[in-house]
Parts: C-alpha cells; sequence; structure tokens
C-alpha cells in the first residue's frame, strides 16, 4: 500500500511543471496571436498609414514572446482535469491582454482600460464598443477588430485544441470547458473534429463575405462583416452599426441567414458535408432555436404592423435586430429600444436566450430552456402521481439527475452574477436600465444594451473605468460559461 501511494505521489503535477505547460500553451497562443497582427501590418502599410510599423512591432516582439514561453521542457507532463480551467481561462486573459496592445499604442490610442475593454469584447464575441468615431479609424485597426472577433467566434478555440497534444491534453476537455458542446463526438479523434469544424468555420466566412460582396458592400467591409457575423460576434466598420446598409434589403437578409448560421450547431455542418443531413432535420435543439425564432419574429413584426409600419420593412428589421440580439451577435440595422416601451422589456428577455450549444453565439443556450422544461414536467407528473417513475431523455439520450443538478446550478449562477454586476455598476450612479441590460448583455455576450446611453445608438465610452472592469470580467465570465472562471475562486480549488 505504502509502494502504491508512493507512486501515485510522484504521478501529482508539480507546481513547476504545471507552470511550464500553462506557459507553453500560453506562448503558442500569443505567438499566433502576433503572427495574426502581420495583417494590420501589410494594410497599413498599403494604406501608408502613420502607426504600420507598431504593428510590426508588436507582432515581432509577440512572435518572440511567444516563442520563448512555448520553449519550455515539460518532460511528459499532463495537466489535470481541474486544471484545464485555469488553462482556459488564462489563455483568454492573455489573449485579451496582447490584443489589447495595438488599441494603445497605435490609433485610436486608447488608455489601458478602454483597450482592454474593446480587446475583450473582441475577442468574447461581445461586440460593445468604446471607440466613437468608427467611419474615421484606419483600416488597419477595424481590420484587427473584426479578426479578434473572427478568431473569438470559433478560430481561437481550433488554435487552442491544436497546441493541446504538445500538452497531451485532450482537445475535447478543453472545447467542452469553453462551450458545454453536448452535441456528440463522432470523429475518431478530437484533432479531425479540430480540423473539420475549421473548414466549416472558413467555408461560411467565405461565403457570407462573397455575398456581401455581390450585395454592394465595398471589399474590405465585405471582409470584416463576413467575420463578425459568422462569429455572431458584432463589431461594424461604421457607428451606425449594419444601419449603415439599412438601405440594402439584400444585405440584411444575408446577414440575418447566417447570423442564424453561425449560431447553430458546428458538427451538424460537419455531418451535412458528409451527406448526412438528418441530423440537422431532426436536431430537437435546432428545431427549438428555428420555431423560437420565427415565432418571435412574427409577432413583434405584427405588432409594428398593428402600428403602422409597413408590413415588409417591419418584418425585414424585425428579423435582423431579433436574430442578432438572440444570437448575441449585437448588430442593429436601427434602435429597436424606440419602438416602443414594450419592444425594452421584449429585447431584455431575448438578451438571455442565445443560440444552440457547439456554436459560436453566446447566450443561456437554448438546450437549458429545454432541459428546464423537462425538468419542470417531471415535477409536475410527481406532484400529480408522486409513485410515478419516469425516464426523462433528451434527443434519445438519457438525462440523469447529475445534468438536471449541474444545469440547475449553472441557471443560478448565471442569474445571480447578472445580478451581482447589476449592482455593481449601479454603485457608479448608472441608471436601472443601464444597470440591468448591461449586466445582461455583458454576460450573454450580446453587446449593445438598452437605453439611450449603452443602446444601439449608444456605446460604452461614458461608463466610469470601474463599470468597464466589471464588464470585463462579466464578458469573460459569460463568454466562458460562468463556471470555468468562478471555479477559481473556490478556496477548495486550490488545495492539493
Amino acid at each position: 500500500m505504502m509502494q502504491q501511494a508512493a507512486v501515485v505521489q510522484d504521478n501529482r503535477l508539480k507546481p513547476q511543471q504545471a507552470a511550464k505547460l500553462l506557459s507553453k500553451a500560453i506562448g503558442a497562443l500569443i505567438a499566433l496571436l502576433s503572427v495574426a497582427l502581420l495583417a494590420p501590418f501589410v494594410l497599413a502599410a498599403v494604406n501608408s498609414e502613420k502607426d504600420q510599423w507598431t504593428y510590426l512591432t508588436l507582432a515581432v516582439i509577440g512572435i518572440i514572446t511567444g516563442l520563448v514561453l512555448f520553449s519550455q521542457k515539460t518532460g511528459e507532463a499532463k495537466l489535470r482535469a481541474r486544471q484545464v480551467f485555469l488553462l482556459t481561462t488564462l489563455c483568454w486573459v492573455c489573449a485579451s491582454l496582447f490584443a489589447t496592445l495595438p488599441f494603445v499604442f497605435a490609433q485610436p490610442y486608447l488608455g489601458f482600460t478602454d483597450a482592454w475593454f474593446e480587446a475583450m469584447s473582441a475577442i468574447t464575441t461581445t461586440g460593445a464598443t468604446v471607440i466613437v468615431g468608427l467611419d474615421e479609424l484606419p483600416k488597419s485597426v477595424l481590420l484587427w477588430r473584426g479578426m479578434l472577433q473572427w478568431l473569438g467566434g470559433i478560430g481561437i478555440i481550433v488554435m487552442a485544441m491544436a497546441i493541446l497534444p504538445f500538452l497531451q491534453v485532450g482537445g475535447m476537455r478543453l472545447f467542452q470547458a469553453e462551450s458545454s458542446d453536448m452535441s456528440g463526438k463522432f470523429l475518431p479523434r478530437s484533432s479531425l473534429m479540430v480540423m473539420a469544424i475549421g473548414k466549416v468555420y472558413l467555408l461560411l466566412t467565405a461565403l457570407v463575405i462573397l455575398l456581401y460582396a455581390l450585395g454592394g458592400m465595398q471589399t474590405f467591409d465585405a471582409f470584416v462583416h463576413g467575420m463578425t457575423t459568422i462569429g455572431t460576434a458584432g463589431f461594424s466598420n461604421y457607428d451606425a452599426s449594419f444601419g449603415h446598409f439599412a438601405d440594402s434589403p439584400f444585405l440584411i437578409v444575408v446577414g440575418t441567414i447566417f447570423m442564424v448560421a453561425g449560431a447553430l450547431p458546428f458538427v451538424l455542418y460537419i455531418r451535412a458535408m458528409k451527406k448526412d443531413i438528418e441530423p440537422i432535420m431532426k436536431d430537437t435543439q435546432v428545431r427549438a432555436f428555428l420555431i423560437f425564432l420565427l415565432l418571435t419574429i412574427v409577432i413583434i413584426a405584427l405588432i409594428q404592423v398593428g402600428k403602422g409600419r409597413e408590413w415588409g420593412d417591419a418584418f425585414l428589421h424585425t428579423a435582423f435586430n431579433v436574430v442578432s440580439v438572440v444570437t448575441t451577435t449585437g448588430y442593429a440595422t436601427e434602435d429597436y429600444g424606440q419602438w416602443g416601451n414594450w419592444s425594452i422589456m421584449i429585447f431584455f428577455y431575448l438578451m438571455f436566450v442565445g443560440g444552440c450549444t457547439g456554436s459560436t453565439a453566446g447566450g443561456m443556450k437554448i438546450f437549458r430552456f429545454q432541459l428546464s422544461q423537462l425538468l419542470l414536467r417531471r415535477q409536475f407528473s410527481q406532484l400529480i402521481h408522486p409513485n410515478l417513475v419516469q425516464v426523462q431523455t433528451y434527443q434519445d439520450r438519457r438525462v440523469n439527475d447529475s445534468l438536471l443538478g449541474s444545469m440547475v446550478a449553472f441557471c443560478f449562477t448565471y442569474f445571480l452574477l447578472v445580478a451581482a454586476i447589476a449592482l455593481g455598476l449601479s454603485l457608479f450612479n448608472l441608471d436601472f436600465m443601464t444597470s440591468i441590460s448591461g449586466a445582461a448583455s455583458a454576460v450573454s455576450n450580446v453587446g449593445p444594451a438598452l437605453g439611450d446611453i449603452i443602446g444601439p445608438s449608444g456605446n460604452f465610452s461614458s461608463l466610469p473605468d470601474g463599470a468597464k472592469f466589471l464588464l470585463i470580467f462579466a464578458m469573460l465570465a459569460g463568454r466562458l460559461e460562468i463556471m470555468t472562471v468562478l471555479i477559481l475562486f473556490h478556496r477548495h480549488y486550490w488545495r492539493h
């Protein structure tokens, strides 16, 4: 027994080894982001922008730093399951901090707080911005914002999973820690799934860029908006957001369709590419998501028609803005808060919905609402028939009490975090609508909130620095589905 215990003790990962493994992963991520930074440099050089050498300098420094960190010798050490949560959180924090640098040292020359807010909003695909005058910014910084959101949507997950084989950690474990994917693992190895998801992501991005260009967008606008559409991210090149293209029904329809596409499970696209389209047609989560969108759009559009708006215009803009909020993209063709007091409440509720699990969308995700319905139905059945034994299933899988318990815990923590962030924002003398909608928008990674200050026609630039730091934390926690971040604050997590 003593000999076996000694073996177990020897197999434990020492703190120094864990630190080297973490730095190795972070180094690879920084190096990859630095390579991506070369694209804004090339664009800045072509356009003779004054900050072109800033981008190159940051890229070179980042590549060298990343390679030094990645060169750590770790032997055959492996991260334990609980350390993957720390790895996930640190990767996102470090990525956002590195992404902050171009906003500080190049135009628009933001202060650290604003720059980190912008970078965290980008990398978490939230879409909230503190920058005023987007129309006048150099194309290089607009490209960097769009690239960060594209990477944050799913590309950064692919990159993180690609380096995990060097750490000898299963890629699917990190993917589940980030997205709570329940769509199933049907490929023999997680690395194959990573490559397949990457191909689908690139294909959808290329397709929406092409359609935007055919619809009349300039090439650069099509490229940036294509990246932020499929990533359900929402950064635009204009202060008016997608309202800049409000006179083009074709562009609005294309944007609506591809925001929905980005909010569907990507594993179903992989199956469709293998000529297996049945899962898309029969997936319970997808059906519920699409039906919910359709009913919501019809109801809101009919309300507007009843108030005198032309029906085609009502359905066009309602569909776009509803899909944008539900998929947590954050685009807006107009200020839907001005449609009436009723619209403020409806869009506030829509902030919590989110897309499907295994997609680029944020929010609570449709499957959690479906599991809540199962739990409520079982509770009613047991009240009516106390001795009834009932097996709960979801998508032909048995749903055990452990899964339902974790879902309830998540939902409770989700709303508790929104309430706590809203209370914190109110301490900075922000009004009720700004506080509660800002908290909901940040945790759900929606982007624009409600009200005159941070609504679709405003931005977050006027908020105090303390409020912005609160929202930075909320965006990070929401993107990593809360538990991945909050578990690091539990005292037992750090005990050996």
